[in-house]
Formats: structure tokens, sequence, C-alpha cells
């Protein structure tokens, strides 16, 4: 199934887009209805928040009197985090069981107003992010809800901000221009983007590779793009590896000025190719399944040598991926590395590189055409970055995340 993560600001609208999912076949997880069902009368989560914060919580009809509970717990952050640690990891458990009971086709889709706050982004296969300006949403929230803009803008401001919000979106929803363009909006991400998702995740297959060629200028967001896959793949690994997976953004997009394919290349090292193996199956169930076929990287500097590695591509449509799984130390694992430190430390090397592209694209229209051009620079860009890093004292430095 694909698990789709939704979010967006108090008043941004979420709650419409959600019910346009539905419509369309998704099912909804609402975390804010599990937050209020684990802590319903008679539940266990009930009875902590009372021992937690006293019998004042609780209103005559045995349910948490919320405004009460509201009143203790903002702007006090001691207060807010007790009640979190709570009423969360019984909110996450619930949404497991619902989640597990779901059919092998679905789309669930859980509609999680803290999503971004509590670092919930990689444990979904694609984050949507419902997302308007702040002045909208305060005219909402007072017309709709009943609150003064004081109010409205407290409660914006005590939510993370749009740009940590936005950073977090695989997909952004503008809800900024009435309810039929919403619908709009939302039918094409669902015929574009999830269906598809959900089915090539299904069947174990990558995303279809456009065989024509286009290389585009230079994105600013690629290697947060990067992140957030390498976030889900470090998730989805953490079971079996049991610390932060070694996954390195690599290739033309790592390197800040280079125009690129708008495909990211991602690497993920490994001790064996057994290991590799061992992994296949949690990279699919990420969304990253193996490709088909047996792939090499040419050994730079060891003439008429290969070097056997693993490829998995991306099932989103939306977000072409390449994974290159390595063994440590083997020669392609190192020249990844060092090109793209090479090419990100000099100008004047990665100014020729995007030259010869520039070349390379207007005398090849196909990808296959395009790559094989490129092999003699690769081969004089492994000995350029070679002289580099003896000059330099360079060694293999992948993205693992510090302690």
């Amino acid at each position: 199934m694909l698990k789709v993560g939704l979010t967006g600001g108090i008043g941004a609208g979420k709650s419409a887009v959600a019910q346009r999912l539905v419509q369309r076949g998704a099912i909804l997880i609402d975390a804010d209805r599990l937050a209020r069902e684990v802590v319903a009368a008679g539940t266990d989560g009930q009875a902590a928040v009372v021992e937690a914060f006293g019998p004042a919580v609780l209103g005559p009809d045995g349910e948490l009197d919320r405004p009460a509970l509201g009143a203790r717990v903002f702007g006090d952050e001691a207060a807010r985090r007790r009640l979190e640690s709570i009423i969360h990891p019984r909110v996450r458990a619930r949404t497991a069981e619902l989640t597990s009971s779901a059919p092998p086709d679905a789309i669930v889709v859980n509609d999680v107003p803290l999503l971004v706050e509590t670092g919930l982004a990689p444990s979904y296969h694609l984050v949507v992010v419902v997302d308007a300006d702040p002045a909208l949403r305060i005219e909402r929230l007072v017309t709709l809800r009943g609150m003064t803009r004081e109010q409205a803008a407290a409660r914006i401001a005590a939510q993370a901000d749009e740009a940590v919000r936005r950073a977090a979106a695989d997909a952004l929803i503008a809800n900024d221009a009435g309810l039929d363009e919403l619908d709009a909006r939302v039918e094409r991400l669902w015929q574009d983007r999830l269906r598809p998702y959900e089915m090539n995740l299904r069947l174990g297959r990558h995303a279809p590779h456009d065989r024509a060629l286009h290389v585009v200028p230079p994105d600013p967001t690629w290697p947060e793009q990067a992140g957030r896959v390498i976030a889900r793949i470090r998730h989805a690994l953490r079971p079996q590896v049991g610390a932060d997976a070694d996954v390195s953004h690599i290739g033309s997009t790592a390197v800040p000025g280079l125009p690129a394919k708008d495909r990211l290349d991602l690497m993920l090292a490994v001790p064996t190719l057994e290991e590799a193996d061992r992994l296949s199956d949690a990279l699919g169930g990420a969304g990253l399944p193996r490709r088909e076929g047996e792939w090499y990287d040419n050994a730079r500097g060891l003439p008429g040598k290969t070097w056997p590695k693993r490829m998995h591509g991306n099932a989103d449509p939306g977000r072409p991926v390449n994974l290159h799984v390595r063994v440590t130390g083997s020669p392609g694992w190192r020249f990844a590395l060092l090109m793209r430190d090479h090419l990100r430390a000099v100008p004047a090397a990665r100014d020729e590189y995007a030259a010869a592209k520039e070349r390379w694209a207007a005398r090849h229209g196909d990808v296959a055409g395009y790559a094989e051009a490129k092999e003699p620079w690769f081969d004089a860009e492994a000995v350029a970055a070679e002289e580099w890093a003896q000059a330099t004292g360079w060694q293999p430095a992948t993205d693992q995340p510090k302690p």
C-alpha cells in the first residue's frame, strides 16, 4: 500500500484536501480523531492524562475538559511535551493497527497536523503539504472558527515555521484559489502521482524513465529533495542496519550550480553485495524497488575492469531517483564521492563539465547517446580528480548524519 502523510498549518485547508482524497478512494487515518479516541473516557490514555495534570482536566461527563487541558499546556513547553508523551505513542500504535488492516492496493492518507514537528515525514512514501498565505489562514480561522485575529495569529505562530513545513513537502498543494481549483489540484495529484505510485509500489517496479534527454538548469532544491529520500531510506533500513545507513547524494544534482538531468543520484554503501541483496526488500517497501539486470561501474584507472553493484529506482513518478548500491571502498564508490567533491571544490572543473554537457545535449536527443558521449570526459575527470585528491589530501566522506 502507499502511505501518504498529509499536513498543513492551521487554517490552510488540510481537511478539505483530505475529504477530496477520500472521495477518490483513499483511506483516511485522522490523527486528531485518534488523539481524541486514545484519551476518551475509560481509556488508559485518559487515566494517564488525569494522573499527569490532575482531576481538574476532567469534565462532568467523564470526558476530558479540552479547554481546561489546553489552558494547562498552552505556552508551557514542559507540560506540552508531557501531554504529547502520553498521546503520541498511543496514536502511533492505533495508526499501525488501522494501516495493517487496509487492503494491499490501498492509498492510506495519514492526516497529521504535527507531522513535521514530530519528525514523522520519513515514515511515509510521500508527504503532501497544504499551503496558504498566513493572512488568508487568519481570515478563515476568524470566519469559520470564531477566533479573534490575535488568537488565530498565536495558533499559527505556535506551529512549525512555514519554510520548514514546505521543506518537508514532496507535493505542495496551494489552497488559495477557491474550492473548484483546489479540487482540480487534488485530482491532478491523485491521477498523475498517487495512483501510479501505488501501482508501481505494489508491482515492485520503478516509475518509467523518460528516454528523451532533458538537461535542465541547476535547481537549488535538489539537495533538499535528496535529503528527503535519504531520510526515508534510513528509516526503512534502520531495523536491518541497526544504525544510520550510509547514504550519500552524488552525481550532478549534488554539485551546486551544475546543470543536470532532473534525476537524483544517491548511493547506499554496504560491506558486501550479499548485504545489498539482503536489504533489497526493505528498499522496495520504501518505494525504491530493485532495477532488473546486471549493473557495473567502470573502475576508472583500472583498464578493462568493472565493479558490480546493485541499482534501485524510485516508484514515485514525481521524483526520478537512481539509487546505486555499492560496496564501501570499491572503485565505483570512491570515484562517485571523489568526482562530486572535486567538482564542488574546483569551479573551473565544474564549469568545464557544464559546458561539455551543453555540447553533448545539443548533439544527442536520447539519454543513451548522451551517456556514451560522456565516457571520455569521465576518464579525463578521473585523472584530474585524483591529482586534486593527492594535492589536497582528500579522503572519502559520505553524508552520514553527525551523532
